[in-house]
């Protein structure tokens, strides 16, 4: 097996889930607007900074799914998905993941990103694995708590042996695409890093290192 893995946000889509998911609680009036935007906006970039406390994010993040009727929720994501997401689809991202397609490679997206907004992406672009950040769920709703290793900077790289050691495979020849310098644990670890659309820390680790640099922005 070959893995070829990605990046969800900013790099598959033109731009990030986890914010857009946020914007789409605010203009559908079912958070607070002006302070769930605020803290919204503030951790985006705190994670832009690579300073992001993810527990604390994702509580927030988490929090107002939490407790409500599956049902109500489940409506909530099929907007979200239709509004917010499908705009952010990438011509030359599903090109990319044709071309691993074509090579026999098995496709995986790792993203820090929880699975409550990821899960159906994954499934939209036919991606069979997925490692996100994953929300508590008791007696079938969801508490605003995670569970386990976040799939984010180091995590993403714990998750991933944790995967590679259950289903008995390696990461050699294995491709990881990312935007964010947040992922250096994980494109340091594979044999084919590539950065794709990266913010300015990436990009300059990648050109100093020799990885490619590519863009899938129209």
């Amino acid at each position: 097996m070959t893995l070829a893995i990605f990046d969800l946000d900013n790099t598959l889509l033109a731009g990030d889930s986890d914010h857009a998911w946020g914007e789409f609680l605010v203009d559908a009036e079912l958070v607070d607007a002006n302070s769930h935007r605020q803290q919204n906006d503030q951790f985006y970039q705190d994670y832009l900074n690579g300073e992001l406390d993810v527990y604390r994010y994702q509580r927030f993040a988490l929090s107002p799914i939490a407790g409500r009727d599956p049902e109500e929720v489940a409506a909530w994501r099929k907007a979200f998905m239709n509004s917010r997401i499908k705009p952010l689809y990438q011509r030359k991202a599903d090109e990319l993941l044709a071309s691993h397609r074509d090579r026999g490679h098995t496709l995986m997206i790792i993203t820090a990103t929880n699975r409550f907004v990821t899960g159906p992406i994954a499934e939209a672009m036919g991606i069979e694995h997925l490692l996100a950040t994953e929300p508590e769920v008791v007696d079938g709703r969801y508490t605003g708590d995670i569970v386990g290793v976040p799939t984010y900077q180091d995590g993403k790289v714990t998750r991933l042996r944790e995967w590679l050691e259950e289903n008995g495979e390696s990461l050699d020849g294995a491709w990881f695409y990312s935007d964010s310098h947040n992922d250096l644990p994980l494109l340091k670890l594979v044999d084919n890093p590539v950065a794709v659309d990266p913010d300015p820390t990436l990009e300059q680790y990648a050109r100093d290192q020799g990885w490619p640099v590519m863009s899938l922005r129209d």
